[in-house]
């Protein structure tokens, strides 16, 4: 692969373009119409690969099964576009508008402004089911900077589906299957206070869309398209429909064919050597999980393309194999059934594999960012921050083991937290209910 010899080249760079090396036409309908609102490379990768993952997020009962273990994964993607301030990352709301009147319907959208409490709360009222899309890099750094380690740690198990749990949250203290999908944009220090080694599981995990170009300053970008409003309202219509008739069908699992899953495997192991050698063994996990990512994106347009799938149980899904000849139809529009599963066909497949191989190069620009700051130390938090970031952190009403917890998360010491708690009850900050139980009697900036 000519590609990885030298990523940061101009050339190179624009043979990272995912949709201008593609062929438009493979894709299901929703997405080449809300692409023609793009004008640029760059902005036509970012909102592909933006609605992508905000679809993912409204595809209930979906699965397909990966691992030695047979592991259930949903289509849920986490995605990072990473970017200067000029380079037109705003093109990726639109995709929050895709996604905007199933949240009216059903709150699915989790706001990137909140505390990690907050959060936590709000996915768990939700069923483990959410959305976070936030394109105020600063949020990310300033509200998510007090409590990095949590969401990290959130985001990682919700990408593999594991149980989140936070013993100090009342309502509720266990999140089962999460099933929660994002959009994040931001410049590469926010992207770095998130990830910020290439050691953490969460880095493979996250799929990461580098963006080096800057936007021209022209009337295009001034005045938006005159239709722009109309496409991204019936594409939502659509996505809305879509997401109705799954939701109240039984669970469908999706699969690849035996000669689709033996060319993933065999096409993992044998494009990517170089690229590991070039970076080092860590990059091996990217590469293998590249297969999952591949996996959701193929379930993404195969589900977006079917209509088929949001048929009653009496209906009958056509085969490739069962099909006349003289049926008008063509292999896009065709799946078949392996034990109640749905089938991907070749040209999803190779679409998914296709930006697969793209988000891969991606990712390995982003390796060697992360890699080459990890000896840079990290500015220390002052105390006085640290005080009013744990204080932030506690409910309204708690106790004294959730104090002494919270404060270990952060790293500061049991006889330190009970300090600060004795200076906050002296200053009215907060009151002593009971033994052991105290109450906030200010408000929290």
């Amino acid at each position: 692969m000519n590609e990885i010899q030298n990523l940061n080249s101009s050339e190179e760079q624009a043979n990272l373009h995912i949709v201008e090396n593609m062929d438009v036409n493979n894709l299901p309908e929703l997405l080449k119409s809300v692409l023609l609102l793009a004008h640029t490379p760059a902005e036509k990768d970012m909102l592909l690969m933006s609605a992508l993952t905000a679809c993912s997020s409204v595809l209930p009962n979906l699965y397909f099964k990966y691992g030695i273990g047979a592991k259930r994964y949903y289509p849920n993607l986490q995605l990072f576009i990473v970017g200067s301030a000029a380079c037109g990352k705003g093109i990726a709301n639109l995709a929050l508008e895709l996604v905007k009147p199933i949240h009216e319907a059903n709150p699915l959208i989790i706001p990137g402004d909140a505390t990690y409490p907050a959060f936590y709360q709000t996915l768990a009222k939700q069923k483990g089911r959410g959305y976070i899309h936030e394109s105020e890099g600063s949020v990310i750094t300033d509200i998510w900077r007090s409590s990095t380690v949590n969401y990290n740690t959130a985001l990682r198990k919700a990408a593999e589906h594991e149980t989140i749990s936070r013993a100090r949250c009342k309502e509720a203290s266990v999140i089962e299957n999460p099933q929660l999908s994002m959009v994040l944009t931001g410049t590469f220090s926010q992207y770095h206070a998130l990830v910020p080694s290439i050691e953490n599981g969460y880095f493979s995990r996250l799929l990461t869309l580098i963006v080096d170009e800057h936007q021209a300053f022209n009337s295009q970008y001034v005045q938006p398209s005159e239709n722009s409003g109309d496409v991204i309202k019936a594409a939502a219509e659509q996505l809305y429909h879509l997401y109705e008739k799954l939701l109240f069908s039984k669970p469908r699992e999706f699969c690849l064919t035996p000669d689709q899953r033996t060319r993933l495997g065999h096409h993992l192991e044998t494009a990517y050597p170089t690229l590991i050698r070039m970076l080092g063994e860590d990059f091996h996990s990217v590469v293998l999980r590249m297969a999952v990512h591949i996996e959701r994106i193929a379930m993404i347009l195969s589900a977006m393309r079917h209509s088929a799938l949001t048929r009653g149980e009496g209906d009958e899904l056509k085969s490739p194999h069962t099909m006349r000849e003289n049926e008008h139809t063509d292999s896009r529009m065709t799946f078949g059934k392996i034990n109640d599963a749905f089938v991907c066909s070749d040209v999803d497949y190779q679409t998914a594999e296709m930006i697969g191989n793209k988000l891969i190069l991606h990712m390995a620009q982003a390796y060697q960012l992360v890699k080459g700051t990890e000896k840079i130390e990290a500015p220390k938090v002052k105390p006085l921050d640290q005080k009013q970031i744990l204080l932030s952190l506690l409910p309204e009403e708690f106790e004294s083991k959730m104090l002494v917890d919270e404060a270990q998360l952060q790293g500061i010491s049991r006889r330190t937290a009970f300090n600060w708690s004795e200076e906050w009850q002296d200053n009215g900050t907060i009151i002593k209910i009971r033994h052991g139980v105290f109450k906030k009697r200010l408000a929290v900036a």
